[in-house]
């Protein structure tokens, strides 16, 4: 019973220290994601939350992989100054944050707490809207690095809650 009981911590303990959310902070709201064309897995982006459920007072967004399998996996240092890390965050008042994203640079993304939970607010279409999710067309190039076709933005009217969806293409 003692040898079970060693080998369950073990495994517990190997969890926790492999795992991305393996820091001080252990509870965390869901934002929203970004999907691509290319396969199933999507970049999700949630916020870390204190004991109170507030905000951190520096870098509460993080953004890691869900991959097909339904495990995570931290992005790669490319991943993150390249294509889907965070640019900035910038502390407006407590639990509201400025964030701006490298997938979305020319957007503001302010993270604020509605109806008891948080929630990522961005013009979509001119209003403003609760981010849900984006999606990425692109198209494999020879140089093994993707082309963006277009990116879709969706989600939700701020206050009224009706979708709402907008398409950017890249110049």
């Amino acid at each position: 019973m003692k040898t079970l009981t060693v080998i369950l911590w073990a495994v517990i303990l190997s969890f926790v220290s492999w795992s991305p959310f393996a820091l001080s902070w252990n509870k965390f709201d869901h934002l929203f994601f970004i999907e691509r064309s290319k396969n199933k897995n999507y970049v999700q982006y949630d916020v870390r939350l204190t004991k109170n459920n507030d905000l951190p007072a520096s870098s509460p967004v993080t953004a890691y992989w869900v991959l097909e399998n339904g495990k995570n996996q931290e992005l790669t240092l490319l991943e993150r100054q390249y294509a889907y890390g965070i640019d900035s965050q910038e502390e407006l008042e407590q639990n509201k944050f400025r964030v701006f994203l490298v997938a979305l640079k020319d957007r503001e993304v302010i993270v604020e707490k509605m109806n008891g939970s948080f929630g990522a607010v961005v013009s979509i279409n001119g209003k403003q809207s609760i981010l849900e999710r984006v999606y990425i067309e692109s198209q494999e190039r020879w140089t093994g690095l993707p082309k963006v076709l277009y990116i879709d933005l969706f989600g939700w009217t701020k206050g009224r809650g009706f979708p709402i969806r907008e398409r950017i293409i890249p110049k």
